[in-house]
């Protein structure tokens, strides 16, 4: 009764009820049982929270998308379990939409064991008897960075991309290097090697030219365009799905062209600014009839972090007014060149010397975008007064309208290139 009614009532209500029993049970000993209770409660506590796996801990699944938010301050480890015996390397890719990420093989991360960037891979090779493959993984001056990321198995048997690497710091390279400016896409990547078995050395990469070698290999490479006036990140995530594996990538790319292992592997494409654009290589095995993908790379040709010149704020009032005044002056001429000659001479002249002009400065000069215009414009006057000025003092129609012809040459081919004819 004094044990239920006495002492116990008199204590706070946070004192845990069970240390009061003891105290009354045991009396003065129960201080000498303090530290072993501590101990308990200790060793009980780390018990528990030794069950719950780490908050950066992320488990991934051959072939299957997995889209998670990294942090710079707390890299996050990607790891992937029970791989079957047959696989003989794995490639795991991390994609963003516009902020850098950064994947490594180690937790300290080098030139050699990692690669940064919004769309990045690496290949991991596998051991015999390795049944588990782990990746670390951060985003690079960001928190809160939405990536999407997948593991793809490949045999022995299937090529190896980026497996002849002799130009980046990655032993076996995997990813397409690309930059752009207003004018042009350049994409580059390292050549691929044949698939070995486990255990294996790689096949040398400059043994011959026969058909046991790399050299057989071929490369396609395929174009895939994001929708219209979208630069969301939902859809980019969404869309980049499509171009990571070979059956999905032949399904919705547009293949663009066929390189053999005597090509460079060098591409350029013309620049859409605003317009997001997807790519990727699919390397083929003749021999085996197989193939793999490498890491797909996008772009939309512009910024979408930048304060000024980013892809919002892209269609600047320049372009406005230089495109509809060239608008303008087309329609006219269109319905009444023939009334007005010399103001058709005038436009062909325009577009003539302006076209070639732009081409040039855009290719051997970094001019800001307003500055190219202002150029292209002043140069496009200069043609078009040159043109007009010969027909004024020669008169003479055949050069005049070789000019004309090759306005309309230039228009009519562009069109075709555009369709998927071309």
């Amino acid at each position: 009764e004094q044990r239920q009614g006495g002492p116990a009532a008199a204590l706070p209500a946070s004192v845990p009820r069970g240390r009061t029993e003891a105290r009354g049970a045991f009396g003065g000993s129960s201080i000498m049982l303090l530290p072993g209770w501590i101990l308990f409660w200790a060793l009980l506590g780390a018990g528990e929270g030794a069950e719950e796996p780490p908050a950066g801990l992320l488990e991934f699944s051959l072939g299957k998308f997995r889209n998670f938010l990294l942090n710079e301050s707390v890299p996050a480890e990607a790891v992937l379990r029970n791989i079957a015996g047959n696989v003989t390397l794995v490639l795991f890719q991390i994609h963003a939409h516009y902020q850098n990420v950064t994947v490594s093989f180690e937790q300290e991360s080098s030139p050699s064991n990692s690669g940064t960037g919004v769309d990045r891979g690496l290949v991991s090779v596998l051991r015999l008897e390795q049944t588990v493959c782990t990746w670390y993984l951060r985003a690079v001056g960001a928190n809160q960075v939405l990536s999407t990321a997948v593991s793809l198995p490949y045999t022995e048997k299937d090529p190896i991309p980026g497996g002849c690497n002799l130009e980046f710091d990655l032993e076996t390279d995997p990813n397409l290097y690309l930059d752009y400016n207003l004018a042009e896409t350049h994409i580059i990547f390292a050549p691929a090697n044949l698939g070995y078995v486990r255990g294996a050395h790689p096949p040398s990469c400059d043994s011959g030219t026969s058909l046991d070698s790399r050299w057989r290999l071929s490369y396609e490479v395929y174009q895939y365009f994001l929708p219209e006036n979208d630069l969301s990140e939902a859809t980019f995530v969404s869309h980049m799905r499509r171009m990571t594996e070979v059956p999905s990538i032949r399904a919705h790319g547009s293949k663009m062209m066929t390189l053999t292992s005597q090509d460079k592997t060098e591409l350029y494409f013309s620049s859409l600014p605003g317009q997001g654009v997807i790519y990727n290589v699919i390397v083929r095995d003749p021999k085996w009839n197989t193939s793999a993908a490498y890491v797909p790379v996008h772009t939309y040709a512009c910024s979408l972090s930048a304060l000024v010149n980013n892809c919002y704020t892209f269609r600047r009032l320049s372009t406005k007014i230089f495109f509809t005044n060239l608008a303008f002056l087309g329609l006219f001429v269109c319905f009444l060149g023939h009334r007005f000659w010399k103001t058709g001479l005038f436009f062909n002249g325009f577009i003539f010397k302006a076209f070639f002009l732009f081409i040039i400065i855009t290719k051997e000069s970094a001019l800001s975008y307003d500055a190219t215009l202002g150029l292209t414009a002043a140069a496009g006057i200069i043609g078009a007064l040159l043109l007009v000025g010969y027909w004024w003092r020669f008169g003479l129609v055949i050069p005049c309208m070789l000019i004309v012809g090759l306005v309309l040459g230039s228009l009519v081919s562009s069109a075709f290139f555009f369709t998927p004819v071309g």
